[in-house]
C-alpha cells in the first residue's frame, strides 16, 4: 500500500506509528470539520481511535463474513 495516496502530504514522510497517533484529519479526505464530528460523536482524536472504534470493527466484520455468505 502506497500510505502518501491515504495520507494527507504532511504526513507523507512520517512513520505509521506517528501515523496512526495523527488526528484523523490527517486522512486524504477527512476535514478539520469531519475530525470535529467524529471528536462529538464518538470522542475519535486519533486515526488509531477511529480504527479501534467498535462501529467501524462491526462494520468491516459484517462486510467480511457477507463476502463469504452463501
Amino acid at each position: 500500500m502506497n500510505i502518501n495516496k491515504a495520507v494527507d502530504k504532511a504526513y507523507e514522510s512520517k512513520s505509521l506509528k506517528e501515523i496512526a497517533d495523527s488526528p484523523v484529519s490527517a486522512i486524504q479526505g477527512l476535514s478539520d470539520g469531519d475530525a470535529d464530528l467524529l471528536l462529538k460523536a464518538f470522542n475519535v482524536k486519533t486515526i488509531r481511535d477511529l480504527a479501534n472504534l467498535k462501529y467501524v470493527k462491526w462494520a468491516q466484520a459484517i462486510v467480511t463474513l457477507s463476502d463469504t455468505e452463501q
